[in-house]
């Protein structure tokens, strides 16, 4: 796991936790975008205009989105767009920390986690659908000592917590 330094979207106001009314999700989008950009040019890796239209709709909103309707949107500006060239796109930001699968939604979500690779917690709302990532560090080191513990080795690990956002719990 590398650790860089850039934007990171966990200085925005709201970044982690649900958002509310007042929330300001162009800046999010934007420093997402400054974020990946600025990741990118470190680590010698390119950010073509396909991904970063790919990572661009995925900030569109804090819910997950799944591949065939990026696709679509995609599809709406770019001509002869296929599967395989969003598919693509995401592998490129996973691998690059800029997105996660939300396995349980076969969907993704932008990473507002550290400038590191690291280990996915979210929050789901059941009734919204809204994501949120979460910093679980000591659920990290649960699960690696209970692992450890069993003799089992690790290799991904995800967390995904299904339940009612603070907006959709109070209605």
């Amino acid at each position: 796991m590398t650790k860089t330094t850039g934007p990171k979207l966990s200085d925005v106001e709201g970044a982690r936790g649900f958002h509310g009314t007042a929330h300001a999700h162009g800046r999010c989008i934007g420093q997402a975008l400054d974020r990946a950009e600025s990741l990118c040019r470190q680590r010698g890796a390119r950010l073509t205009r396909t991904r970063r239209r790919v990572l661009e709709l995925i900030w569109d909103s804090h819910k997950a989105v799944k591949a065939y309707d990026l696709l679509d949107r995609l599809g709406e500006t770019e001509k002869s767009v296929r599967p395989p060239t969003v598919y693509r796109a995401l592998k490129f930001l996973i691998a690059h920390g800029l997105v996660h699968r939300v396995d349980s939604l076969n969907a993704f979500i932008g990473c507002s986690g550290s400038d590191e690779l690291h280990n996915a917690q979210f929050l789901i709302c059941q009734k919204c659908g809204e994501v949120s990532e979460i910093d679980g560090e000591g659920i990290d080191q649960a699960v690696a000592r209970q692992a450890a513990a069993a003799g089992f080795t690790i290799r991904s690990q995800t967390v995904e917590l299904h339940g009612e956002c603070p907006s959709c719990a109070a209605s």
